[in-house]
């Protein structure tokens, strides 16, 4: 059963193999059960730290069920620290945007990407982007013309 749903022999590996693969990936990535809640549930932003790893663990668990079940592609998926501290410290603490507004952001953020993915919207134009991007130096020129008058770049900011 395993050999025809993940094509062990196609692919040159075994169940031993790949059952030690994911141990060490989980080890891996064991580490965001301990880090995710604390930076998400920091001191001032309400958020609960259990349901916090509650809800890191279920979502690594289906990303990465999702990920082997339907793509057959040895893929972890977990979330992303750093989105999560921009979320924590500059979005619901910097800016007090309270967590659950801060959240919907994020929901509606994920139901476009999807649109956008399973739609195809994106798609045909990406490669031309990629094209125009390798060709052209564009940090270069985005510093050229972000020059001051005296022809130094102006000091980071949050929106330069």
């Amino acid at each position: 059963m395993l050999e025809k749903l993940f094509k062990f022999k196609k692919n040159n590996t075994n169940a031993k193999t790949e059952i030690i693969a994911g141990i060490t990936t989980f080890m891996t990535m064991a580490y965001i059960l301990a880090v995710n809640p604390s930076i998400l549930a920091a001191e001032g932003t309400g958020m609960d730290p259990n349901a916090v790893l509650i809800a890191t663990a279920l979502a690594s668990f289906i990303g990465c069920a999702l990920m082997a079940l339907f793509s057959n592609y040895p893929f972890a998926l977990a979330p992303g620290m750093g989105l999560n501290a921009y979320f924590t410290y500059s979005v619901v603490l910097g800016m007090g945007v309270p967590w659950q507004v801060a959240m919907l952001a994020v929901f509606i953020e994920g139901i476009i990407f999807i649109l956008l993915s399973v739609t195809n919207v994106r798609g045909p134009q990406w490669p031309a982007v990629v094209r125009q991007r390798l060709r052209s130096p564009v940090p270069a020129r985005q510093a050229h013309h972000r020059r001051g008058p005296e022809g130094h770049l102006p000091a980071p900011g949050p929106f330069h």
